[in-house]
C-alpha cells in the first residue's frame, strides 16, 4: 500500500539496507578537533572547545550568552532552577512533547500543567493558553495562581515540535499579561527562525539539544541560551558543581550539578556548527522533495508554520486516522525503513497521569495521525 513512498525514500538515501530515522553527518573538522582534545589530554569539562562552542552558539542564535550542559534535559532543568521555579510550583507546557520536558519540571519538584496544541504548528496553542488561563488562573499580589489547585503558576515551556516554531510571540504576550516566565524548549530547533529571530530567544531563557539524532550533534549535549548575564552566570556556576574559583581549595556555596559539557563533545559541536548552513540547505531540499512526492498520495506532509523558517529536523506526515497510521508504521518498519509515531501524550504516562490539564482535543487528534519519516542529510 505504501510501497511508492518506501521506494522513494530508498531512492533518496541510495541504499537497500536499513534506513534510520535520523543519523549524524560528519562533513568537516570533526576528527581534527576531537583528535586535538586527545593529543592535548583536554577531554573533560575544561578546555578551549567548550568555551568556543558556547561563544559560537551564542553568536549563531543571537543570544547574549550560552552555557553548555551534558544534554538538553540537564539544560532545561537548570534553566528552570535559575528562572526561580520552586518545589510546589506549576509549570505549563504541552501534552504533545518528548518526555524530557515534563521530566525537567519534575526534577524541580514542580507540577506539569498541560495546555492543548495547534493542529497546524504541532506546538502549544496561544488561543488555548489564553482560554485556559482565563478559566483557571488568577493574579494575586502580582503572581499567577491556579484557582483550582491553589498553586503558583510560575513558568511556561512551549516546545518547538520537530523544529517548527509555533505561536511563540503570541504566547510571550500572554505570559507577560499573567506574569509567567517564558522558557523555550528549543531542543529540536537549532536553525529555526521567525524572521531573523532564532528559536529559544523569545523568552527569558531557551535550551537546545545536540543529541546524536539532532540537526548537529556533540554526541550528547545541550545549551542554555539567554540575554540575561546574571542568569547565565548562575547557570554556569551551578552546572559546574557550584564551586567557588580558587587555586586549590574545594569550596562550594550551594547544591550544584555536574552538568558541564566535556571538551571532547564540544569539539565535535564546533566542527558540526561550522557546517550548519550546508546541513540546513540539504535538510530543506529533502523536505521539498518529500512535499512534492507526497502531495499526490492519500496523506499529507507537515510544513513549516506560516511566518517561520524551520530546520525540518524530523520530517513528518499526517494520516486520516489511526488505522492508516498503524498500517504505515508496520509496512515501513517491516521493510527496513525506520518510521516513528509522534509521542504518547504526557498525561497518558503513569508518572504524569495526575497532572492538571484542560481540553486536549487537538493533541489527542494529532497523537493518532502523525508519523516521522527518515530525515538524515542525504548522501552526496
Amino acid at each position: 500500500m505504501f510501497k511508492p513512498l518506501i521506494d522513494f525514500i530508498r531512492e533518496q538515501f541510495k541504499t537497500k539496507d536499513f534506513i534510520p530515522l535520523h543519523e549524524p553527518r560528519f562533513l568537516g573538522n570533526e576528527k581534527k578537533y576531537v583528535n586535538d582534545c586527545i593529543d592535548t589530554t583536554f577531554v573533560s569539562s575544561v578546555g578551549q572547545y567548550v568555551d568556543r562552542f558556547e561563544r559560537d552558539v551564542a553568536a549563531y542564535t543571537g543570544a547574549g550568552h550560552a552555557v553548555a550542559a551534558v544534554n538538553g534535559t540537564a539544560a532545561l532543568h537548570i534553566a528552570l532552577k535559575v528562572a526561580g521555579v520552586r518545589e510546589g510550583d506549576e509549570v505549563i507546557t504541552q501534552p504533545l512533547t518528548f518526555v524530557a520536558t515534563c521530566n525537567a519540571i519534575a526534577y524541580c519538584g514542580a507540577h506539569p500543567v498541560l495546555v492543548d496544541v495547534d493542529r497546524t504548528t504541532l506546538g502549544l496553542s496561544a488561543e488555548k493558553l489564553q482560554e485556559f488561563l482565563a478559566e483557571n488562573a488568577t493574579l494575586k499580589d502580582g503572581f499567577c495562581y491556579n484557582k483550582v489547585t491553589g498553586r503558583k503558576i510560575s513558568t511556561l515551556i512551549p516546545m518547538h515540535t520537530f523544529g517548527h516554531i509555533g505561536a511563540v510571540q503570541e504566547i510571550a504576550a500572554v505570559c507577560d499579561h499573567f506574569n509567567i516566565t517564558l522558557i523555550e524548549d528549543a531542543a529540536e530547533s537549532l536553525g529555526s527562525f521567525v524572521k531573523t529571530k532564532h528559536a529559544g530567544t523569545f523568552g527569558k531563557l531557551g535550551i537546545l539539544s545536540f543529541n546524536g539524532n539532532k540537526v548537529i550533534t556533540t554526541g550528547g549535549g545541550g545549551m542554555i541560551i539567554t540575554d540575561d548575564p546574571d542568569l547565565a552566570k548562575r547557570a554556569k556556576h551551578i552546572t559546574t558543581t557550584a564551586k567557588i574559583p580558587h587555586p586549590y581549595e574545594y569550596i562550594h556555596d550551594e547544591i550544584g550539578y555536574n552538568y558541564r559539557m566535556p571538551n571532547i563533545n564540544a569539539a565535535l559541536g564546533c566542527a558540526q556548527l561550522e557546517q550548519i548552513d550546508v546541513i540546513l540547505v540539504k535538510k530543506r531540499e529533502l523536505a521539498s522533495l518529500y512535499k512534492a512526492f507526497i502531495q499526490d498520495l492519500d496523506f499529507s506532509f507537515i510544513e513549516e508554520p506560516s511566518g517561520s523558517r524551520s530546520n525540518y529536523w524530523l520530517n513528518a506526515v499526517m494520516f486520516d486516522d489511526k488505522n492508516m497510521r498503524d498500517a504505515f508504521l508496520k509496512e515501513t518498519n517491516d521493510n527496513g525503513v525506520m518510521t516513528r509515531p509522534i509521542w504518547q501524550l504526557m498525561n497518558k504516562n503513569n508518572m504524569f497521569k495526575k497532572c492538571f490539564f484542560g481540553d486536549l482535543t487537538n493533541a489527542n487528534w494529532l497523537e493518532e495521525r502523525v508519523v516521522n519519516i527518515p530525515s538524515s542529510v542525504k548522501p552526496d
